[in-house]
């Protein structure tokens, strides 16, 4: 019966992960299915295509406020808006407590401890505000060209996309328990080669300037998880957070400098 909770001690199924992608990446209702390890990594392959969804839901509102006659800033800051309460605004939670955790320069387990705090510290404030006022600011542009709802679905997959490398195989988790420790090195090269070369192509769909927007978002996310790593000792639900924000703020900025 849907809504019954799963029989204890069955394996996970790719219908439990798919359930996982939804519950962790949306507020889209996912129902109970088993979670362990193997569900975590269809998760977080899966994640490209949640992002998909979501970044269509948000072009929608963005089409919607353009054809009522709103200015692109205000149409752009709306679906912005869409897509943080679509998510709960947990990545740009994990956004501002990573920027917390690395700002502290303190040790990985003090700048851990650090980031499970419920509030917000200076560094974790303007590192929000300046992401989402960059990714309002871009998708004004390319919304003011005419191309805003396929940049933003693609940015929106970019950013998801980020996960799935940041659990492939190798990565480890900085802390037991959690998000991190669930899903980190869940993911092998193929399925990830895979869903990144299924992202490319539906990007290729939108232009070359889209290609390039994922391929630089996947950078920036690198960048960042890399120095995550080294400070932290591995990846944590809010580390993955802030590769989502950051992917997306960056796969943006390319498609506005084309816009």
């Amino acid at each position: 019966m849907p809504g019954d909770p799963p029989p204890e001690g069955r394996p996970s199924t790719f219908a439990d992960g798919l359930r996982l992608a939804a519950g962790t990446l949306s507020v889209l209702p996912a129902g109970i299915g088993v979670v362990d390890r193997r569900a975590g990594g269809v998760a977080m392959t899966a994640a490209p295509f949640a992002g998909a969804l979501l970044g269509g839901a948000c072009a929608a509102v963005l089409a919607v406020a353009v054809w009522l006659g709103l200015a692109p800033p205000l149409a752009s800051a709306l679906a912005v808006a869409a897509l943080a309460l679509l998510t709960r605004g947990l990545h740009l939670d994990g956004l501002a407590d990573l920027a917390d955790g690395l700002g502290s320069a303190k040790p990985a387990e003090q700048a851990l401890d650090i980031m499970k705090k419920s509030d917000i510290g200076p560094f974790g404030v303007v590192t929000l505000v300046l992401t989402l006022l960059i990714q309002v600011t871009a998708l004004a542009q390319v919304t003011a060209s005419g191309t805003g709802p396929a940049a933003l679905v693609t940015a929106c997959a970019t950013g998801r996309l980020a996960l799935t490398w940041a659990c492939r195989s190798g990565v480890p988790a900085a802390r037991p328990g959690g998000l991190g420790s669930l899903v980190a090195g869940t993911v092998r090269p193929g399925p990830a080669l895979a869903v990144t070369a299924l992202t490319l192509l539906g990007a290729a769909l939108a232009g070359p300037r889209a290609v390039l927007a994922v391929l630089v978002g996947l950078l920036a996310a690198w960048a960042l998880r890399r120095r995550a790593v080294r400070r932290l000792g591995g990846v944590t639900g809010d580390v993955l957070g802030a590769l989502v924000e950051t992917a997306t703020a960056a796969a943006l900025v390319v498609c506005a400098t084309g816009g």
